[in-house]
């Protein structure tokens, strides 16, 4: 009996399988567990599990791509595949070619999965909203050119806000690159800064129909754009990720034409109203401008000029009088002080005592004030109050000597 090698019998076993017409095309449902996103490689690998039994299965990058939700622990799907053996490890598995979900659509579970993650990044929080502006100049459309959207858009634009000025940027709004060009759409007129505010939409359709509209690149562009955008897209039921991301959500596009423009009877019941104001504002202001008019004419400076100029002329006389008397009365006051002031300074002047018979002693220009300052021979200079005589020492008497 020959012998045979693991590789041997895990390349049996997998031929047996691949040559399986019943295995070739396998559909399963069941419970996603120990599920992995290998992110370098786009490969899936899980496992699927029913109340009793588990199988291995993985999904390789390329139908991966293909697939419009992202698959998650514990979801409950149907797939279809085929069986072999990994003969690596002699491990069987289930290769899965498509997935979709068990209950819901793919789309739904895709549209839900991408609205909770941009709700976590903030994208829809009502802080980053902005005002739409009350009369536009330039309204920007992004729609198909051929569809009734724009034509609803353009006719109610034309009725209620004829000076408005439509800048239609035409897209598709269906089919694979729709997302693309309503993307490149909203960062063109994000950069060229060529409108005032952006309608986004087109008319009702089912959910495939409206896909495009629950684009992430589109509601990230709608996000970063400057511009104020309203999104009206399908019907009032109708809710994309466009709605969520856009600053105001009308529920048509018809709507998001009447969102955007001031009606024109209103327009012009406020300019009305604004000319009743103004006009009011303008009579009540001449009349108390005339009151003040009035009021100035009538005052004695205009009604007798040179009685007023006699007047102003007596209170002048008044003020220099008053002004004349306080500085007299001050410098008296001043020249009481300084002679005050002089007859203290010449009590304690030096003259005063030299009067009285004493005398200033100096030395080279130093006053003496001790006989231990002078000797034998040296010239001094003898100050009176009427003059000053020069001096020779010929004889000095000390009366206390020094310690």
């Amino acid at each position: 009996m020959a012998v045979l090698t693991v590789s041997q019998l895990n390349f049996y076993i997998k031929s047996l399988m691949d040559n399986d017409d019943n295995l070739k095309m396998v559909y399963l449902k069941g419970e996603i567990s120990n599920y992995t996103d290998h992110y370098r490689t786009g490969h899936l690998y899980m496992s699927l599990k029913d109340e009793k039994s588990a199988v291995k299965a993985v999904m390789f990058a390329g139908n991966a791509s293909r697939l419009r939700f992202r698959p998650e622990e514990g979801m409950n799907v149907i797939v279809r595949g085929y069986v072999s053996v990994y003969s690596v490890t002699g491990q069987y598995q289930l290769y899965i070619e498509d997935m979709q979900p068990d209950g819901i659509g793919s789309l739904t579970i895709a549209f839900e999965q991408l609205k909770k993650k941009l709700t976590a990044e903030g994208l829809f929080d009502s802080e980053h909203k902005k005002a739409l502006p009350e009369y536009p100049k330039r309204i920007g459309v992004i729609t198909s050119p051929t569809g009734a959207a724009v034509q609803d858009i353009c006719r109610i634009l034309a009725r209620r806000y004829p000076i408005g000025e439509i800048i239609l940027c035409p897209v598709l709004v269906q089919g694979e690159n729709a997302a693309k060009q309503l993307t490149e759409a909203v960062r063109r007129f994000c950069r060229l800064k060529c409108a005032d505010v952006i309608i986004i939409g087109r008319g009702g359709g089912s959910i495939e129909d409206l896909w495009a509209f629950n684009d992430e690149a589109l509601a990230r562009a709608i996000y970063e754009c400057d511009i104020p955008i309203v999104s009206g897209v399908g019907h009032e039921t109708d809710f994309t990720i466009c709605d969520f991301a856009a600053d105001v959500r009308a529920s048509t596009p018809s709507a998001a034409a009447e969102l955007v423009s001031p009606e024109e009877g209103e327009l012009s019941g406020n300019i009305l109203y604004y000319k009743q104001q103004l006009n009011t504002l303008m009579q009540s202001k001449l009349i108390k401008e005339k009151s003040r008019l009035d009021s100035i004419t009538s005052a004695k400076v205009l009604q007798n000029p040179r009685e007023y100029v006699r007047t102003k002329q007596i209170g002048l006389d008044m003020l220099t009088n008053a002004m004349s008397a306080a500085f007299k009365e001050y410098i008296a006051g001043c020249r009481q002080e300084f002679i005050s002031l002089s007859s203290k300074l010449e009590t304690l002047s030096p003259l005063k005592v030299l009067a009285r018979g004493y005398t200033v002693v100096t030395k080279e220009k130093s006053v003496i004030s001790s006989i231990n300052d002078v000797y034998m021979g040296d010239r001094i200079s003898v100050k009176f109050s009427d003059g000053t005589a020069e001096c020779t020492v010929n004889e000095r008497k000390v009366l206390h000597e020094k310690n």
